[in-house]
């Protein structure tokens, strides 16, 4: 049984206030919150465990080791890998991605080839294939959304060409919470050669992944947006993708030999990971990992179902309220505007001086926020620790917000 209250007795900051109110957080589309395994995992490691990995044959570094494999084992697990050797861990989404146009795309892209993209992406998705653009002459493509918000997979597939090189694609959009069919995308973009890469960065957060029935040839995710620590997080590469990569970084631990004239690499995935890596930041990772598969992904999807639900109902009676894209199957993502005036910013901070916590801005998605004719909104992520109750205090907030500005 899925017992939000006690889950929330997991997270310790889920008990302070905030302007003497009590905390309602809402802004898990920009980082989650961390229950007290992984405060504890990290804090132990540094307080008793701490060595280098990879590196040394004394006990604390071999201790050290099997922790930092083990985190590597939790994100096979949790992504449905075929195994450990399929997973880079890194700092997280933004740096996957990056290692992908660096050590797979620039390589073998010149000018005139394509990059398919979509309108709804983070800029962590969009800034590294303009630096191809930039740099390489390689022409970025962009479908654009659907009027609710969705994203057709066969327009997707339809915008694949000759010259498609790479179809690069959000799971779920960080502004409009919609769910892509990265399924569909994939097998179609197969059928006609071009790779894809899926940014799981909010997709894994919503429900479970299984990368081997996506069946794309990249997915990165990050480890804060995880309820793990910030500076973590992996990606997981086909191995015939992996086999093609150049190292993006080079360093410690990533080689084999170095001589004056010559180097070698390790075998990967410790190909792709140059230097001393953040090993309480994965080991934190991989207990994040550990905790939500003993929730069950499942169940985390089920509840957050409910509160899309419920928030819905109680905006249809706010009726001067805009929520930006209202796709079937949406994740637990509202971004919203007040007609009459307002700006996100300040919906924000009067929902701050409730003790609300919402993010407002672009999203890093200037894009889309050009899409939908606004230049910021603010919003409301929900994870798994929310609840209905405080649906009904952002309700109230914004109600307030509502007679302040409009």
């Amino acid at each position: 049984m899925y017992d939000v209250n006690e889950i929330r007795r997991d997270f310790p900051i889920l008990s302070r206030e905030v302007h003497g109110r009590p905390l309602v957080y809402l802004d898990n589309g920009a980082s989650a919150q961390k229950p007290r395994v992984v405060i504890d995992a990290v804090t132990r490691f540094y307080e008793n465990e701490y060595a280098n990995v990879h590196r040394g044959l004394h006990y604390l570094s071999n201790q050290a080791t099997d922790r930092y494999e083990a985190a590597r084992a939790s994100v096979a697990r949790f992504l449905n890998a075929p195994g450990p050797e399929h997973i880079v861990l890194n700092s997280g989404t933004t740096l996957g991605i990056n290692m992908v146009a660096y050590g797979w795309a620039a390589p073998r892209m010149g000018p005139g080839d394509e990059i398919v993209l979509t309108v709804a992406e983070h800029h962590a998705n969009i800034v590294p294939w303009h630096f191809l653009r930039e740099r390489q002459g390689v022409k970025l493509v962009w479908v654009e959304i659907e009027p609710d918000g969705s994203i057709d997979a066969e327009k997707v597939l339809a915008a694949i060409t000759p010259r498609t090189r790479l179809v690069a694609v959000t799971q779920c959009s960080n502004v409009l919470g919609t769910m892509v069919d990265v399924k569909r995308i994939t097998e179609g973009a197969h059928e006609k050669g071009v790779p894809v890469l899926v940014d799981g960065s909010q997709g894994a957060v919503h429900g479970p992944v299984d990368v081997q029935d996506i069946g794309c040839d990249f997915y990165p995710i990050t480890g804060h947006k995880l309820y793990g620590p910030s500076g973590s997080g992996a990606i997981y590469i086909r191995p015939e993708r992996m086999a093609e990569m150049q190292p993006f970084l080079g360093g410690g631990d990533m080689i084999e030999e170095v001589t004056r004239d010559h180097v070698s690499y390790a075998a990967p995935p410790l190909k792709f990971e140059a230097g001393t890596p953040g090993i309480a930041q994965a080991i934190g990772f991989g207990v994040a990992l550990d905790y939500l598969m003993e929730l069950g992904m499942d169940n985390v999807a089920a509840h957050e179902a409910k509160l899309v639900s419920y928030a819905r109902e109680r905006f249809k009676a706010l009726n001067w309220l805009n929520i930006q894209g209202d796709a079937p199957g949406k994740a637990a993502i509202f971004s919203m505007t007040i007609e009459g005036g307002g700006h996100a910013h300040d919906i924000s901070t009067i929902l701050d001086q409730k003790g609300i916590a919402v993010r407002a801005g672009h999203h890093c998605a200037h894009p889309l926020m050009e899409t939908l004719g606004v230049t910021a909104t603010a919003r409301a992520s929900f994870g798994l620790y929310n609840t209905v109750e405080e649906v009904d205090k952002l309700v109230e907030g914004l109600e307030m917000a509502h007679r302040l500005l409009g």
